[in-house]
Formats: C-alpha cells, sequence, structure tokens
C-alpha cells in the first residue's frame, strides 16, 4: 500500500501501480500519453484532442464539466486524473466513491513541474517524467534569454463572449502571460472577470488584446468589435493551447512564444 497527496492536499491510497486510468483533463491526457501511458488510459473526455487517435480508441466519458458517471464505473479504473479549475467539488466527490482520484492544481510553471514529479511516481515512470521535466527547464531558460531586452506591455487577454470575459490573476494563463513580459489589465479582477468591453480603455488601456481560440473560439468580427473600443491596442489570435494548457504541452508553447513576440514586432 502506498499513499499520495495530490495538488489540493487529498490523500490517496493505492495498493499497487494504477494500471487502468481515467482522465477528466485534456492536458493531463496529453502527459499522460507522454509519459508512455496510452495502453493504461481507459477513459477520457470528448476535449481530449491530443494525440487525435485516442478519442477513437479510448471510451469517451463526457466533457470536463459533465461526466457520465455509469460509463465510468463500467470501465472499472484503478485511479482518476481530475483538476481543480476544469473538474467541479461534485464531480471529483462523486467519483471518490467508484476510485481514488488525483486532483492537480496548476497556476505557476512549478505546480505543472510538481505534478509530472507526481504522475511519474504515481505511475512507475520517474524516468519518463524527469526527461519531461528536464525538456521544460531547458525551454524555459532558453525562452527567458530570448525575452531579456524585451519591452513590458500591457495586453488583455480574453477566453468567452457574451458575457464577455478575460484571464485575470491567480491562473496559469496569466503565468504565461508574465512570462511573455505582458503586464496583464485584468490581473486585480479575480481569476476569470466579466468585462464591459466599451470600458476597455478606462480598465488598463492595453497595447495588446489577445483573442484565445478556446474555450471560445473568436472571429473576425469579434476583433472588430473589441477594436472599436482600444485606442492604439494591437488585436491578435493566439491558440488558446500554448497559453492554457499544461503539462508535456510546454514543451510546444515556448517555440509558438517565439514566433508570437516577433510577429507582434
Amino acid at each position: 500500500m502506498k499513499t499520495y497527496t495530490d495538488q489540493i492536499g487529498n490523500t490517496i491510497t493505492l495498493d499497487a501501480v494504477p494500471q487502468r486510468i481515467v482522465s477528466l483533463v485534456p492536458s493531463q491526457t496529453e502527459l499522460l500519453f507522454d509519459l508512455g501511458l496510452e495502453d493504461r488510459i481507459v477513459g477520457v473526455t470528448k476535449f481530449c484532442v491530443h494525440p487525435y487517435h485516442l478519442k477513437s480508441t479510448k471510451k469517451i466519458i463526457g466533457g470536463t464539466k459533465k461526466v457520465h458517471i455509469e460509463k465510468i464505473k463500467l470501465l472499472k479504473p484503478d485511479i482518476i486524473i481530475a483538476n481543480k479549475e476544469e473538474n467541479t467539488e461534485e464531480i471529483v466527490t462523486a467519483l471518490q466513491e467508484i476510485a481514488p482520484v488525483w486532483v492537480s492544481n496548476i497556476i505557476t510553471i512549478q505546480d505543472n513541474l510538481d505534478m509530472i514529479t507526481q504522475l511519474g511516481q504515481l505511475f512507475a515512470v520517474r524516468t519518463q517524467a524527469q526527461q519531461w521535466i528536464d525538456k521544460i527547464n531547458f525551454a524555459l531558460a532558453d525562452f527567458k534569454i530570448f525575452m531579456q531586452d524585451r519591452e513590458v506591455q500591457k495586453a488583455a487577454y480574453f477566453i468567452w463572449k457574451n458575457p464577455y470575459m478575460a484571464a485575470g490573476g491567480d491562473n496559469f494563463i496569466n503565468e504565461m502571460l508574465k512570462l511573455n513580459n505582458f503586464t496583464n489589465i485584468y490581473e486585480d479582477r479575480g481569476r476569470y472577470p466579466e468585462i464591459i468591453i466599451q470600458k476597455i480603455r478606462i480598465q488598463g488601456d492595453p497595447d495588446v488584446v489577445f483573442l484565445s481560440s478556446e474555450p471560445y473560439p473568436f472571429k473576425e468580427e469579434d476583433a472588430f468589435e473589441i477594436g472599436r473600443f482600444t485606442h492604439h491596442a494591437k488585436t491578435v489570435f493566439v491558440d488558446g493551447e500554448m497559453f492554457s494548457w499544461y503539462g508535456s504541452r510546454m514543451v510546444k508553447a515556448f517555440p509558438y512564444f517565439k514566433q508570437l513576440q516577433q510577429r507582434l514586432e
């Protein structure tokens, strides 16, 4: 028997290395695959799109906010992997009746590295986990050198429309913005504040407005609408996965951020 503590302080006890995994988090599904655990994954959400073939080879158990409890029960998982932000407390509580639920909570890059370490221990793939940590740390150090002499700019990062919502503070997107030398004008407005776009200039007058590809797929007309209320801001469409997916995805994020910086020049 081994006892593990997840990233929200819950303790789970396992009598063996888990062989049947249900993942409720798209970025963590990708990480499990990259850790060499594809054969052990039995259930994923409909939003687990990387790698793409998992959607046809694994059981789809619903979304991140609405899961099919009975479908999960039939899969007889040894462990369920969840996330504090992606999945509700009610879902986690209900699933604890079926199997141990390990919950991540990722706000900083260090939280992400800690998660990879802990999943490496949980699934007895420590070497693979350390390889991904090394890759991320190497790419991070390289990116910090790349960013050294770049000016700090004010930014707004929109994630939703009707109502308009932006990334505020205390979340992974905000950490990625800071890494890219952007000061988030909504950082002190809560985690994901609703925004009245007519007030965007008096709320911080950003130099750059980012429109994310997910969870809401922004279009050209949205850029035009927001642009009517900004003074001088560049409006840029960005790949939301690069800003909001943690796990192994970070290795791909750094080259993307370099291209983004060059586009903004």
